[in-house]
């Protein structure tokens, strides 16, 4: 009796899945998304005074910390590429001419990158201390203010 091996069904390397990257991303990102969405609205709403005290001082405040940045940058990069990967997928259900598919794709895609490059921008390079800011806008660190 002997036993027959099977040859390997392709020699050809395997290409990346891509769909199901995509589909875990959605996943974790999901889940990571909730946290800090969740995280936000607590420590802008609930531990402050409300929505009343939501202002230019607060955010100016907020992002003066580290901790606060990354966090508000984790949830815009995790958003904008969840949300696109979803519009994504949407596009590949129902875009019938694939020059179609693949333009709108692409425009989501660019339009994510703008809009993740904007956002960091503006999370990093946030003036807290505006030179023409009024004394009751501006955060209390500010130097004009003390």
């Amino acid at each position: 009796m002997s036993i027959v091996i099977e040859p390997p069904r392709s020699a050809k390397p395997r290409r990346t899945n891509w769909e199901k990257w995509g589909w875990i991303y959605m996943r974790l990102s999901g889940v990571a998304l909730i946290v800090l969405v969740f995280g936000h609205l607590f420590a802008n709403l609930w531990v402050g005074e409300g929505i009343k005290a939501i202002d230019f001082a607060f955010v100016a405040g907020k992002w003066a910390d580290p901790f606060w940045q990354v966090w508000d940058l984790a949830m815009l990069w995790l958003a904008l590429i969840h949300g696109t990967n979803g519009m994504r997928t949407i596009v590949n259900d129902y875009a019938e001419r694939e020059k179609t598919r693949k333009l709108l794709v692409w425009i989501l895609w660019a339009t994510c990158a703008a809009l993740v490059v904007l956002g960091t921008l503006v999370i990093f390079t946030f003036d807290p201390c505006p030179a023409n800011g009024t004394i009751e806008n501006l955060p209390s660190f500010c130097p004009a203010v003390k």
